[in-house]
């Protein structure tokens, strides 16, 4: 039998958006010693010759910065599930540096996973041009809205190298204060939440795999809530005849879970600057995107890199199946190339 959290979860993560903004106890601000061996185990790594995916965590080696990561594993797993962190210079660098300087500090805290069928472990979160409307189009290379939403992996880290003309804001939910307040409204749809719901790949399949799987949105272990949420992957299942019709109560929890998210009431919003990261624990936040007006120049459009990772150290309520990353597929073309032909595309 499935077991179900009825009564409202009280932990560290479960937090409102108003009152986490009347402190800063999520901010992490780098010291000039911190950043001047983030500098030297770029120098360190680049050094080695290596390919950015070849270089282990010995060819970043971080002794001044070792002790804030470890706080920070810790913030993650056991306190508020995200954390900020400001000050990577990224305006010393090149942006091929900058994505270096983020896998290194990301060897630091968990592996990375595959993150779209191109098998880029290092994503890049920049509109492409790519139809929105596409049923293959991963909305990360768009401009579009993106709602709340987990990402497949234990933690997700987001490096800002440059925002866009205006609009991109970010926004993070409690999973369990999402949680609780589904509990205090409609009691009666919370088994629903540990029900399979059917949600599709995106044409990022497997040979051979069916366009779509079956995952609860919650699972609960040792008293720890499992949380993981993409609205958009398991609407869009729909359009196979293969996956049975929403049900009424599937209908109204999928609703109440995206109006309870944008309540200013429940979520936090925040502006990416350059040189921050946003940490995220998948299990403990949602996170969201507002649409956004870039500028016309290549060099000066929004651009973001990101890191799936499976965590170190005890993560006793991950989740292998979304630790396994995506599988990768011939003929699939990667974030890089997507750029590359994006930025001829406007230069020409």
């Amino acid at each position: 039998m499935t077991s179900i959290a009825r009564e409202p979860l009280a932990t560290p993560s479960t937090w409102l958006g108003p009152e986490l903004l009347r402190s800063d106890d999520w901010v992490r601000r780098l010291t000039l010693d911190q950043v001047a061996d983030l500098e030297n185990a770029l120098a360190a790594a680049k050094a080695t010759g290596k390919p950015m995916t070849e270089i282990t965590r010995d060819d970043f080696p971080l002794p001044v910065l070792a002790p804030a990561i470890a706080e920070w594993m810790k913030a993650l797993q056991h306190g508020r599930g995200f954390v900020n962190v400001k000050g990577i210079p990224v305006d010393r660098h090149d942006d091929a540096d900058i994505a270096l300087l983020h896998w290194g500090l990301g060897l630091h805290m968990g592996t990375a996973a595959s993150q779209n069928a191109a098998g880029d472990v290092l994503g890049h979160v920049r509109d492409t041009g790519a139809d929105p409307e596409d049923t293959s189009v991963r909305l990360y290379k768009t401009r579009v809205d993106l709602g709340f939403h987990s990402d497949g992996s234990d933690l997700v880290a987001l490096l800002c190298i440059r925002q866009g003309r205006s609009g991109g804001e970010n926004r993070l939910v409690s999973t369990t204060a999402l949680y609780n307040e589904i509990l205090r409204r409609r009691p009666d749809l919370t088994p629903v939440l540990y029900e399979p719901f059917y949600w599709d790949r995106n044409d990022e399949q497997a040979q051979g795999d069916d366009p779509f799987f079956r995952l609860p949105i919650c699972r609960l272990h040792e008293g720890r809530l499992t949380f993981f949420y993409i609205p958009w992957y398991i609407r869009k299942a729909q359009r196979h005849p293969q996956v049975p019709r929403f049900t009424a109560r599937q209908t109204e929890l999928l609703d109440l879970i995206d109006e309870i998210a944008e309540d200013p009431a429940f979520h936090v919003e925040m502006r990416l600057e350059p040189g921050e990261i946003n940490y995220l624990k998948n299990n403990a936040v949602l996170h969201a995107r507002t649409e956004y007006e870039d500028f016309d120049e290549p060099e000066r459009k929004r651009h973001l890199v990101r890191l799936w990772l499976t965590a170190h150290g005890e993560w006793a309520d991950g989740d292998a199946f979304v630790q396994q990353g995506i599988p990768t597929k011939e003929g699939v073309v990667s974030d890089a190339d997507d750029i590359s032909r994006a930025n001829a595309g406007s230069a020409g």
